[in-house]
């Protein structure tokens, strides 16, 4: 079969012929139509993401067809389109994961190919309200929205949340949850643009992140969040706590911008803030995930989508660039 490849750090992506796998005990074989994009799949191929970094078929969307079982797999899976839940191997613990857990991409062979072979509990059936390129560019970004709005940070109807750098596909699925979930929802950017989008979708303001103390502008507008949802981290990360209500709830997934700094403690601790950090979710959540999209007839926002697997280092370039406004999508061809 074709795969989408990773020799070595920053070296570019080929297509590579690698053995089809064959089904295990309890794994579906799925025939890949499409896969989505995440920013860890760029990190990894730069050396920046934990884990190996070469010899990799990255990816951890993916929507199919299942075309073979193993053992101990109901026979009824076949034909059946599906996604995959990317979060493997929890554990026992649902308030954070075990020493097995691992995202499917790395070091799992990934869903930038035609085929793979998943563990069927995993696997759940496409949302009938969903094209098959959104249902592609659902699971990692929902589970990690899901459990970060309502697991983490409690999200609840009324109340004001911030949502950093709009324009990825967390932040838009995110933006969607918690207008669904009942909440004034608000966005930044370093795009007016990006900003502009996110308020046709429903956001009632943004604040562009370039502009000085545009923190200090926010809780004036606003009165404070009592949600801050973040994915940068970097030197910034002081300036959300300056926009948190007493009380607020801090919540990040991502570390684009590098290490946090400029925190102040007693801002932090004076006013009673949680800053809490979260990744990916447990087999219940992603279930709960689900029915919560399709309940709500929640979409992915999809940006662009590639013809073929060959194009994957186009789109890996075009994502790094920042310019995208939703997911970018790979037909898996």
């Amino acid at each position: 079969m074709k795969a989408t490849f990773l020799t070595d750090t920053n070296a570019p992506l080929i297509i590579k012929e690698v053995e089809t796998p064959v089904p295990a005990d309890n794994q579906v074989l799925i025939k890949l139509a499409y896969s989505s994009l995440n920013h860890r799949d760029v990190w990894i191929q730069k050396g920046q993401y934990a884990g190996p970094r070469a010899g990799l078929i990255l990816g951890s969307d993916g929507l199919g067809t299942v075309v073979g079982t193993g053992r101990n797999v109901d026979q009824t899976w076949e034909g059946k389109t599906v996604i995959i839940n990317p979060s493997h191997d929890w554990g026992e613990n649902p308030a954070a994961f075990g020493e097995q857990f691992k995202i499917l991409g790395n070091p799992e062979p990934g869903t930038f190919a035609e085929y793979i072979a998943v563990d069927v509990q995993y696997v759940h059936e496409k949302p009938t309200h969903l094209t098959d390129i959104e249902a592609s560019a659902l699971p990692l970004a929902g589970i990690t929205t899901y459990r970060a709005l309502f697991t983490r940070a409690a999200l609840k109807a009324g109340e004001q949340i911030l949502i950093t750098g709009i324009g990825a596909g967390t932040a838009l699925l995110a933006l969607q949850y918690a207008i669904a979930a009942g909440a004034s929802v608000y966005v930044t950017s370093g795009s007016e643009e990006k900003i502009e989008k996110a308020k046709a979708l429903g956001a009632i303001d943004g604040f562009n992140y370039k502009e000085a103390n545009w923190f200090l502008k926010a809780k004036e507008r606003t009165g404070g969040f009592d949600v801050v949802l973040d994915s940068a981290s970097g030197k910034g990360f002081g300036d959300l706590i300056e926009t948190a209500k007493p009380g607020g709830r801090i919540v990040f997934f991502g570390g684009t911008n590098g290490p946090i700094g400029n925190i102040i403690p007693n801002k932090v601790y004076w006013r009673n803030l949680s800053i809490l950090g979260t990744t990916m979710g447990t087999l219940q959540e992603f279930k709960d995930m689900l029915a919560f999209t399709a309940k709500h007839h929640i979409k992915p926002i999809i940006d662009k989508v590639y013809p073929t697997l060959s194009d994957a280092q186009q789109a890996f370039d075009y994502m790094h660039e920042g310019r995208q406004f939703g997911k970018i999508v790979l037909t898996n061809v």
